[in-house]
């Protein structure tokens, strides 16, 4: 068919980067206007404002993007050709569907709620799994491994999120497995960026980095094991993380920000879990969410916006070059992390003003991806390769 043939269905980045750039853009800002009681939340959700909220930021926005980046990357990891054609366009279908039943799904029976809603991630991880565990064989990562452990986990994690009385263990599952891919990924490219465009020595230690995913993956299972064990796991995490990422020098990477930005994203990830050990010990009244917003603005904010740049330039035949409106994409973002977390702590009385201000960030962000971007995903390769 003619529409499969289409560039946007050749590799598994191109249709979810730009529903991603879409999500981001919107997402937040629908949520702000509710937030700030301009909008009134649809009578057709089925469930809370908040719920819709928090489900949409991991498993509308978050899981287009990480489903992209695996979709692509995993068929490289396993030397094959990857999902196209009508697989991809019946996975976009069914992110549709989900959009569609969180938007409308108000008076569906629960059971046909529950399955519209789980028939995409149910079907990237199917897919993902399938790729990685028959093709193990020529994997060049073996820490696949846990993917395979931890992508079957996005559902009972999605389920548990859209529960009344279960609601904070699903953010803190999803949390959890959305921190250990990007820890993954993390190790992977941070390491060859800085070594690569800094001359940077980055030591690396086997026993370090398997600790450091091992105990990332204990701490999906956190909110269902005794408080204690919890803590000194995520207490753990926390020291080896940051000992790690002070070993790697990334200070030099702070002079430029498309090496920079990823730093400060890892450093989040590393002052979240902080937050995480310290609620414990020193309870502290922040303004608003702030081990939450840490995680999903100052993670996913910053390092998912130079992955965009880098996977959609460099695998469309692109030279991987951040130029000055990429630039402006990355300053915009710390700006949203900014106003998100800082300063409603040191002017709490405009808190309402804060969160209006993010959501203008992300909309202005992500609108000048998606112009910058969604195009070269509809074309064909700029240096005349398929995919």
């Amino acid at each position: 068919m003619k529409l499969l043939a289409h560039p946007l269905w050749l590799v598994g980045f191109r249709p979810f980067f730009a529903l991603a750039c879409l999500a981001g853009l919107s997402l937040p800002l629908a949520w702000a206007l509710m937030f700030a009681g301009a909008v009134p939340p649809a009578p057709t959700f089925p469930v809370s404002a908040l719920h819709w909220h928090a489900h949409e930021m991991f498993f509308g926005f978050g899981l287009a993007m990480l489903g992209g980046f695996l979709l692509t990357a995993s068929k490289n990891w396993v030397a094959i050709r990857g999902y196209h054609g009508w697989p991809l366009l019946l996975l976009v279908l069914a992110w549709l569907l989900d959009r569609a039943v969180m938007l409308f799904g108000a008076g569906l029976p629960t059971p046909l709620f529950l399955v519209a809603g789980s028939l995409f991630p149910g079907a990237l991880v199917t897919m993902l799994l399938a790729t990685l565990i028959r093709h193990r064989k020529n994997d060049s990562y073996p820490d696949n491994l846990y993917f395979i452990v931890a992508l079957p986990l996005l559902l009972p994690a999605k389920w548990l999120l859209l529960s009344e009385s279960h609601f904070a263990d699903g953010v803190a599952m999803s949390i959890a497995l959305f921190r250990l891919s990007f820890l993954i990924m993390l190790e992977r490219t941070l390491a060859q960026f800085l070594r690569g465009a800094l001359q940077l020595t980055v030591p690396r230690y086997a026993i370090v980095d398997h600790s450091i995913k091992g105990l990332a993956l204990s701490l999906v299972a956190a909110p269902f094991l005794p408080p204690p064990v919890a803590t000194v796991l995520t207490a753990a995490l926390t020291v080896l993380l940051a000992a790690r990422w002070l070993s790697w020098h990334p200070w030099p990477a702070l002079r430029r920000i498309d090496l920079g930005i990823m730093v400060l994203g890892h450093l989040a990830i590393i002052l979240q879990l902080a937050l995480e050990s310290l609620a414990v010990w020193h309870p502290v009244a922040w303004v608003g969410t702030v081990s939450t917003h840490l995680f999903t603005l100052g993670a996913m904010g910053l390092i998912i916006p130079a992955m965009v740049i880098r996977i959609s330039r460099g695998h469309t035949g692109h030279k991987v070059v951040f130029e000055a409106a990429d630039k402006w994409v990355l300053w915009l973002m710390l700006g949203g992390l900014l106003f998100r977390i800082v300063l409603p702590q040191l002017f709490p009385a405009a808190y309402l003003t804060w969160i209006l201000a993010t959501a203008v960030v992300w909309l202005v962000a992500f609108g000048l991806l998606a112009w910058r971007y969604v195009p070269w995903l509809w074309q064909p390769r700029a240096d005349g390769r398929e995919h």
